[in-house]
């Protein structure tokens, strides 16, 4: 059942992108706009934690 245009408990669409830190390939449950840079999950725990 969608609730506002999202699908909860349901599979999600994984996207693959490049890590703009590490250059590492991963994959995001969002569709990137290319305006903002994305992280894999280690950089991202990276940058949280600083």
């Amino acid at each position: 059942m969608a609730f506002g245009g999202r699908n909860f408990g349901g599979p999600r669409e994984m996207h693959k992108v490049t890590c703009a830190d590490c250059g590492n390939e991963a994959e995001v449950p969002f569709k990137p706009d290319g305006k903002r840079p994305v992280y894999c999950r280690d950089c991202f725990n990276k940058k949280r934690a600083v």
